[in-house]
């Protein structure tokens, strides 16, 4: 990543106007800020402004890893049947199974939302007469987003789901219940290396670190959780799944004051 050292001369100009049509600026210093303990006055074009420092803009980013404590899997049952009414009966009938399932591995209704409910027809378009194409039937889905807090039944819990009828499974992803732990975390890793980095470019250049003009983030949701992962099925055994860990990077941009 680059980074950039700008020095910026300590000048604030004004003319008057007989000296601007003749051609002539005059250079005019600002009253001086308020005094550094041990340091002459630094003047300064305007109250609040920083051009006269020296700045170091330093981007760096933080990261940890965490094991995860929860997970989210997105299942649910797929009917098909010759009429809209019989195949969302069938969808209903199993999905109560469903869900009598899952309240059977300890989820709780809380962490249960449906997330699709759809009826669509089939249809068949192997006419060659040009005629439109005729419905042979409905599919109706219904998916529902489950929060697992016991990883430990994770693999067992998703069994138990298909035998009960669910026949997909389009997601699974884990977390932490609480990331602001591990966010902050992060925060204070991507400052330290930031301090770091700004240290160096002084002490390089000649200068010293005097303070912090600007500190910002920068992502938006701090890059979220990324969860590595890795399923395996054996066929004597129930659904082996591995959370392994999940990340949280945070970005933070910042400014420095150098001084000699």
């Amino acid at each position: 990543m680059k980074q950039i050292i700008t020095a910026r001369p300590i000048l604030a100009l004004a003319a008057a106007g007989a000296l601007v049509a003749c051609g002539t600026s005059l250079a005019q210093t600002a009253p001086a800020g308020p005094a550094v303990p041990g340091e002459a006055p630094i003047p300064s074009s305007h109250a609040n402004s920083i051009q006269p420092e020296t700045t170091l803009s330093i981007s760096a980013s933080g990261e940890v890893t965490r094991a995860p404590d929860m997970a989210t899997i997105t299942l649910g049952v797929q009917t098909e049947a010759d009429t809209a009414s019989a195949a969302m009966s069938q969808n209903a009938e199993r999905m109560n199974r469903v869900y009598a399932a899952l309240s059977e591995a300890g989820i709780a209704e809380r962490d249960m939302q449906t997330s699709n409910l759809s009826l669509q027809p089939r249809y068949d378009y192997s006419n060659r007469d040009g005629s439109p194409p005729k419905v042979t039937g409905y599919t109706a889905s219904n998916q529902v987003t489950v929060k697992v807090r016991d990883l430990d039944m994770l693999g067992t819990t998703m069994d138990t789901i298909v035998a009960e009828g669910g026949n997909t499974i389009s997601g699974l992803n884990f977390g932490l219940e609480d990331p602001s732990e591990a966010r902050d975390e992060a925060r204070r890793e991507a400052v330290k290396k930031a301090l770091q980095r700004a240290q160096l470019y002084a002490d390089a250049t000649g200068y010293r670190v005097a303070r912090i003009v600007t500190i910002s983030e920068s992502g938006g949701d701090y890059g979220g959780p990324v969860p590595m992962m890795s399923m395996r099925a054996e066929a004597d055994s129930s659904t082996k799944i591995s959370g392994g860990e999940v990340g949280y990077t945070v970005d933070v941009n910042v400014t420095f004051e150098l001084r000699k």
